[in-house]
């Protein structure tokens, strides 16, 4: 299992969090593809909110020593894809998420649901060894 990864997947939860996302779901895709470890999929109720997510999550994850490889959509604040390689984090607006659904997309992975702002609410199973 890639530790780091799952670090990372549980640093970008909290940080989301920070920034009042909403309805945030982690998809363990491990086993199903070899896109990422896991997808993150949240989202803000504005494209300001959505924005100030993916900025907070980008400046405290480089600080942390975790490189974004690919942003996509800011400019619009409709959904904004960051790419961290193992973790990819979708950041959307709920009428969009609603369109593209991706929690459908990958019905077949597992699907981690945080109850609440702390990182220790995230348990990620170790299914990918």
């Amino acid at each position: 299992m890639n530790q780091t990864a799952k670090n990372l997947a549980s640093k970008a939860v909290n940080l989301a969090e920070e920034k009042k996302a909403i309805d945030v779901v982690v998809c363990d895709i491990r086993k199903i593809s070899l896109v990422a470890d896991y997808f993150i999929i949240c989202s803000g109720n504005t494209a300001l909110q959505v924005k100030a997510i993916a900025d907070h999550l980008v400046e405290k994850l480089d600080e942390h020593k975790y490189v974004l490889l690919r942003q996509e959509g800011y400019r619009d604040g409709m959904w904004v894809l960051l790419d961290f390689g193992e973790v990819v984090i979708h950041i959307f607006q709920p009428d969009v998420r609603s369109f593209y659904n991706l929690e459908r997309l990958w019905k077949n992975s597992s699907q981690i649901y945080p109850e609440d702002n702390s990182l220790n609410s995230i348990s990620f199973a170790d299914t990918a060894e």
